[in-house]
């Protein structure tokens, strides 16, 4: 299985050298092992054979991965890919040679995105734009994702809406409030420092006439305590629309990053009549005092799971439209994520394992 091992403080990493690839291991904790891997001769007649140029990085949800039955001794790491198509199945008829694409390999793939050369179905693939990069689109297509999931999936939004993110400078509330903003919403979020305060302020779009993207960016860094007397007063008193949040604190007394977070009781608060709640948080279980004002306020509540989309083949389609709208979002300059700076591939293990600690949230690998 391997040619030699290296051993480090966390890590038993096994290396081959020919075709490598990047799972994670259930037997040793926190533990990523290379190796070879072969590809089939003949090519599945609705598969794909991409070579990979850039591949994004996100922590592995363990425990989702239990919960839908998918049981392995190693777990397959990076699923966001772009690159150039290489050869084509007998049946494919979205794509052939040398079509650049982008997508999400499924929950349930046994390959790596963090291969030379990968076989994914032609339906998880969109094309993608020429003037979009490889390593810009795959480190942004999970959070666009993301933000595309919350707003129009789960919150049905319009224009003249009213929009709360919460921490507005992390790759997922930029893109909320990017596309937000797109679609003629008034956007309001919150900041965890002077930095990010000084950052949303100065949003701008890319086209377009040069107003502000936030309405008001309400600082938390202090304390929580401002969020709902400074959304209240910002709407006359009458709340927001939609709220997306990236996480509840749930107790008084947790980490200072926990802190930073609103209590559920304060999401429902500045919510409005008939008002919408998308959240992150996956445990997430309301008492009954924040059920009856949400009853109240004739209020709903849904869960934020992307995963969906690729669990299951229910709305394929729709999940296609998507990922095209998105990239062509990104290549016209409408949703721009944060830079990211692509690490070589023998970085990756290192890089992975820093993800994964959540000691950094995201990650590009560049082949």
């Amino acid at each position: 299985m391997a040619d030699k091992c290296i051993h480090n403080v966390s890590f038993t990493i096994c290396i081959c050298v020919s075709l490598l690839t990047l799972y994670f291991s259930y037997e040793i904790p926190l533990c990523l092992c290379v190796f070879l891997q072969s590809l089939p001769e003949v090519l599945g007649s609705h598969l794909v054979r991409v070579q990979v140029k850039a591949c994004g990085l996100s922590p592995l949800d363990l425990k989702l991965l239990d919960d839908v039955g998918i049981k392995r001794d190693l777990i397959p790491v990076g699923r966001e890919v772009a690159g150039v198509v290489l050869q084509v199945g007998a049946k494919v008829s979205f794509f052939q040679p040398e079509d650049e694409v982008v997508g999400i390999l499924p929950l349930d793939s046994p390959c790596s995105g963090l291969c030379d050369v990968i076989d994914i179905d032609e339906h998880y693939l969109v094309q993608k734009p020429e003037k979009l990069s490889s390593v810009c689109a795959a480190g942004a297509l999970r959070d666009a994702l993301c933000a595309h999931t919350a707003l129009h999936t789960h919150a049905r939004v319009a224009a003249g809406h009213t929009l709360l993110v919460m921490d507005g400078a992390s790759s997922f509330g930029l893109m909320c409030i990017q596309l937000a903003c797109y679609h003629g919403v008034k956007v309001f979020t919150t900041s965890h420092s002077p930095q990010q305060h000084t950052f949303l302020e100065q949003l701008r779009p890319s086209v377009g006439v040069q107003d502000p993207l936030v309405a008001k960016v309400i600082p938390v860094f202090n304390g929580p305590s401002e969020l709902l007397p400074a959304v209240l007063e910002e709407t006359g008193g009458l709340g927001v629309d939609i709220v997306v949040d990236s996480g509840v604190r749930l107790q008084e007394e947790e980490s200072e990053e926990a802190k930073l977070l609103p209590h559920k009781h304060d999401i429902i608060s500045v919510l409005g009549v008939g008002g919408h709640w998308v959240t992150t948080h996956k445990d997430l279980q309301l008492d009954p005092p924040d059920c009856r004002l949400l009853y109240l306020k004739s209020a709903s509540m849904s869960f934020l799971n992307h995963e969906v989309w690729t669990a299951s083949s229910a709305q394929q389609g729709r999940y296609l439209h998507i990922l095209k709208d998105i990239v062509e979002k990104m290549s016209a300059g409408v949703l721009r994520p944060q830079p990211k700076e692509a690490v070589p591939l023998y970085e990756a293990t290192v890089i992975m394992e820093s993800v994964q600690r959540h000691q950094k949230k995201k990650a590009v690998v560049q082949l």
